[in-house]
C-alpha cells in the first residue's frame, strides 16, 4: 500500500502467466491494483493509451518478440513514464546493470518463491518512494525559481523607479539653474546635478540588464562619459574626455562609487586643467592590475596641482575620500605625471 493509502497502480509485463497470477494474487492482498501485459509490445501498447493510469512498472527480460531491454528504451521515451523495475534471472547480474543505465529504477532477481513477490513490492514502493523524492525536490526547485524571478522582477521595477525619481530630481535642479543669477550657485548646483546622474546611471543600466548583482563597469563608464560630454559643451576649445576601458564586471555598489568617483575627477580636471578655449584630453582609463585588483586612472595634461593646496570649497574631494573609502582604496595623485593623475585601485 502507498505511504498515502491509495492503492498502487502496477503494470505487470511478463510472458509467464502462472507469474503474473502470482504477482496479481499476492500484491493484490496488499492493496496493488495489478495489470497483467503478455508481452512488451502489448504493454506498450496500454502504456501508450493511459501511462497516467499507472503508477509503476515491472519489466520482464526474457519474452517473446522483443526481450525487456528492447523495450525498455521505448517505456522511457514515453511523456512522464512511471518508474520501471527490471525483472530478471538469478545470475544474470550483467543484464541488470544494463537495464538500471537504460533508465530503470531497480531490478528484482526472478523466481517463483514468495520472496520473489516480498522482493518485488520493496523495490516497487522503493521506486515510488524515489520518484515522488524526485517530483517535491523538482517542484521545490520550481517554487525557489519563481520566488528569484519575482525577486529580480521586483528589483528590477525598483531600479526603474528609482532611476526614474534620480533623474527628476535632476531635472528639477536643470529648472532650478535657469532661475539662478548666481554663477556659483549654478556652478554648485551643476556639480550636484552630475553626481546624481552618476548614480542614476547605475540604476537605468541594472534596470535593463539581466543581472542585479554587477554591473559592465566598462559600458557603463562609456555611457557616463558620454553623458559627462554633454555637459562639458561642444565648443572646440572644450576639452575632449577620451575613455579607454577593458571589459570588466564589478559589483553595483562599486560602480556607484566609481561613477561618483569619476565625475568627481572629470569634474574637477574640466574646471582646473586648461584655460578657457585651450582645449586638451581629459583620459579616462580602467584595466586590470595586479593580485586581483584593478586600477582607474583619470589623467590630463594641465599645469598640474601647482602649490598643491585645495581649489574651490573642498567638497568633491570629501566625496571622492568617502566613495574610496568604501572601496577600501585611496585615490592617489602621480606626482611624475606631467598635469594630474588621479588613480584609484580596488579590489575585484
Amino acid at each position: 500500500m502507498s505511504t498515502t493509502g491509495e492503492p498502487i497502480r502496477l503494470l505487470y509485463i511478463d510472458d509467464d502467466r502462472g507469474l503474473s497470477r502470482l504477482v496479481e494474487k499476492e500484491l493484490g492482498r496488499h492493496g496493488y491494483v495489478v495489470t497483467c501485459a503478455p508481452d512488451g509490445d502489448a504493454g506498450l501498447d496500454v502504456l501508450a493509451e493511459r501511462a497516467a493510469d499507472f503508477d509503476v512498472v515491472a519489466l520482464d527480460h526474457y519474452m517473446p518478440g522483443r526481450e525487456g531491454l528492447d523495450v525498455l528504451p521505448d517505456i522511457i521515451a514515453l511523456n512522464d513514464p512511471p518508474p520501471v523495475v527490471y525483472v530478471t534471472g538469478a545470475q544474470e547480474g550483467r543484464i541488470a546493470v544494463a537495464a538500471l543505465r537504460a533508465g530503470a529504477a531497480d531490478y528484482v532477481i526472478k523466481d517463483v518463491s514468495e520472496d520473489f513477490t516480498a522482493l518485488l513490492r520493496n523495490a516497487l514502493e522503493d521506486a515510488l518512494n524515489r520518484r515522488r523524492l524526485h517530483r517535491a525536490h523538482e517542484e521545490a526547485q520550481e517554487q525557489v525559481r519563481l520566488a528569484r524571478d519575482r525577486a529580480e522582477a521586483m528589483l528590477r521595477e525598483v531600479n526603474h523607479r528609482v532611476g526614474n525619481s534620480l533623474q527628476l530630481v535632476s531635472s528639477f535642479m536643470s529648472l532650478q539653474q535657469r532661475h539662478l543669477s548666481d554663477e556659483g550657485a549654478r556652478a554648485a548646483l551643476k556639480e550636484a546635478q552630475a553626481r546624481i546622474e552618476a548614480v542614476a546611471h547605475v540604476h537605468r543600466r541594472l534596470y535593463t540588464s539581466g543581472d542585479m548583482a554587477t554591473v559592465a563597469m566598462d559600458e557603463y563608464l562609456d555611457g557616463l562619459i558620454q553623458e559627462l560630454a554633454k555637459s562639458v559643451g561642444p565648443d572646440d576649445g572644450s576639452p575632449s574626455l577620451v575613455l579607454q576601458a577593458e571589459p570588466m564586471v564589478v559589483s553595483t555598489d562599486q560602480a556607484v562609487s566609481l561613477g561618483v568617483v569619476v565625475t568627481e575627477l572629470v569634474t574637477n580636471a574640466v574646471k582646473y586643467a586648461y584655460a578657457p578655449g585651450q582645449g586638451g584630453e581629459i583620459r579616462v582609463i580602467l584595466k586590470p592590475g595586479e593580485n586581483g585588483r584593478a586600477l582607474l586612472t583619470v589623467e590630463d595634461d594641465g599645469p598640474g596641482m601647482g602649490d598643491g593646496a585645495v581649489k574651490g570649497t573642498g567638497l568633491g574631494g570629501k566625496i571622492i575620500s568617502a566613495m574610496a573609502s568604501g572601496l577600501r582604496s585611496a585615490v592617489e595623485i602621480d606626482h611624475g605625471h606631467k598635469g594630474v593623475r588621479a588613480r584609484l585601485a580596488f579590489d575585484l
